[in-house]
């Protein structure tokens, strides 16, 4: 039976930054934000990742969000949601159970979900049973391999967002992970499509294409999570 109220957020189950021997993982405003946009409006949140168990949670998200009231207040009170992940293979068949599928960034999602074979038959059955399909920063990288009902790309002739080139330059991470995300998104939606993006770096950017919606980056997040609930609702 479908339940327009639960939304299944899909985390990534990779802790470490390419070769460089630092930690990495989802992050943390990307899924605060949207955890207290949504949950105010009534929906719950199922946690998944592909391992199940703990999803690592970026430390450098938590000490760039120490200012943030809304992830430290997330941090402090809901640990357990993504200590106790569900193992992402349990969710298959399933779509109908759920309004949307939601997938925060964080460097993580670069390094596994962008290739995993289970998350990409997940977001396949989410859309072609008409579900809201959502990402968030690096989220998208889990879109870019997913193959629509006719072996096309999923992104085919969409317009999308994502991480762009220059905010990874900017970190300093173009090196280290396998692929930008810009250029992939590009590839994805090909000539009928479009890879928007903020007019300055770091700049709130949400794209919305029927029920796919995307969020550039960490200040995209609430944005993505307020469009979903307008792509659910019907406002």
């Amino acid at each position: 039976m479908s339940d327009s109220s639960k939304i299944l957020v899909v985390l990534t189950s990779h802790g470490k930054l390419g070769n460089t021997g630092k930690p990495t993982g989802w992050y943390l405003p990307e899924l605060a934000h949207p955890y207290s946009v949504l949950t105010r409006q009534g929906f719950s949140l199922t946690l998944a990742s592909p391992a199940g168990g703990p999803a690592p949670l970026d430390p450098s998200s938590v000490e760039a969000s120490a200012n943030d009231t809304v992830s430290q207040s997330f941090l402090a009170e809901h640990k357990s949601l993504w200590e106790s992940t569900t193992p992402l293979e349990s969710f298959l068949g399933r779509a109908a159970e759920f309004a949307a599928v939601f997938f925060p960034g964080g460097h993580g999602p670069m390094f596994d979900l962008a290739s995993d074979p289970t998350s990409q038959a997940l977001i396949q059955e989410f859309a072609s049973n008409g579900k809201v399909v959502a990402a968030v920063c690096h989220g998208p990288a889990a879109l870019v391999g997913v193959k629509g009902p006719k072996g096309e790309s999923f992104l085919k002739g969409k317009k999308v967002t994502g991480f762009s080139n220059a905010e990874e330059r900017e970190v300093g991470l173009e090196q280290v992970v396998p692929f930008l995300l810009e250029d992939k998104l590009v590839e994805a939606v090909g000539k009928g499509g479009k890879y928007e993006k903020a007019a300055e770096k770091w700049g709130e950017k949400v794209v919305v294409d029927g029920k796919l919606i995307t969020g550039q980056n960490p200040a995209s997040a609430k944005g993505v999570a307020e469009e979903i609930v307008k792509a659910v609702w019907g406002a």
